[in-house]
């Protein structure tokens, strides 16, 4: 079963049906038999590296095919063709949508990313619980995401401590200077990067100013990354002035036909902005 959401609650229904999948996961593939995976004993890829390497685009080319707020974005796309072709086209790194439910993603999704890509993969997941972490590593990840808005401090340390332990790296994603302050005050040594989403998940409104004015009050040891909304060359030239590093863009590519290419075309408009100066 599919579901579409418009209320505001919709993180809330999301967080809830994702415990019950956890549950249940864990109950059809135990710890032990995730540990036997291949990629618990290969080395990771920094995310945070590859996306302050100076000759890549600090693109996060997302794999993502629907939304609850918006239905579905492309149902048909191929993970190979596009994740490489993402690569090809100049992104730093990868990000794959895991959930099913709501995000219409799965995780062989990020499974068939690592076989055909050498790059970072965030997992883009709502995590709640650490038998995620686990899950995540053993199905290729190099990263999970952390969400304020889910989770209390004290439980983004204790995660954000575990994924560290299993070789990730821990994207926390922020939304003001509230979700911000309260979690580095307890979780900082727990956190590698941080996302600032442009998304209101309680109404899905978008604005790059949330980003704009959160820059000054990121740790300037952690990663910087602008989540959501970035359409265009500009977005991204302007993120990158405020001392952003990497830019996490889904739905911009995954409304073409062929993601890859409009990938393709805005890291070439970001080459034409800089020679221009």
């Amino acid at each position: 079963m599919t579901t579409t959401l418009n209320t505001p609650d919709v993180l809330a229904r999301i967080v809830a049906h994702k415990r019950q999948e956890v549950a249940e996961r864990r109950g059809l593939v135990p710890d032990k038999l995730l540990e036997r995976s291949q990629y618990l004993d290969a080395p990771t890829l920094s995310l945070r590296g590859y996306l302050r390497r100076p000759e890549l685009s600090g693109i996060i080319a997302e794999f993502k095919r629907r939304s609850p707020s918006k239905g579905w974005i492309n149902e048909f796309a191929p993970v190979e063709r596009t994740t490489l072709g993402y690569m090809q086209a100049g992104a730093a790194a990868l990000s794959v949508l895991t959930d099913t439910e709501f995000f219409g993603g799965k995780n062989e999704d990020l499974t068939t990313a690592r076989r055909f890509n050498l790059c970072p993969i965030l997992r883009k997941d709502f995590v709640v619980d650490a038998y995620q972490l686990l899950e995540a590593r053993s199905i290729g990840a190099d990263a999970v995401l952390l969400i304020a808005s889910v989770l209390t401090p004290q439980q983004i340390r204790e995660l954000g401590l575990q994924a560290q332990g299993l070789g990730l790296e821990v994207l926390l994603e922020v939304h003001d200077k509230e979700e911000l302050d309260r979690t580095l005050d307890v979780a900082h040594d727990a956190i590698d990067l941080v996302g600032v989403n442009n998304r209101d998940l309680r109404d899905f409104s978008v604005s790059l100013e949330r980003s704009l004015q959160l820059v000054e009050h990121l740790p300037a040891q952690l990663g910087k990354v602008a989540e959501s909304g970035l359409r265009t060359a500009q977005d991204i030239d302007t993120l990158r002035r405020a001392s952003f590093e990497g830019f996490l863009i889904g739905e911009t590519f995954m409304r073409h036909s062929r993601p890859d290419r409009a990938c393709a075309a805005l890291v070439q408009q970001l080459r034409e902005l800089s020679a221009a100066r």
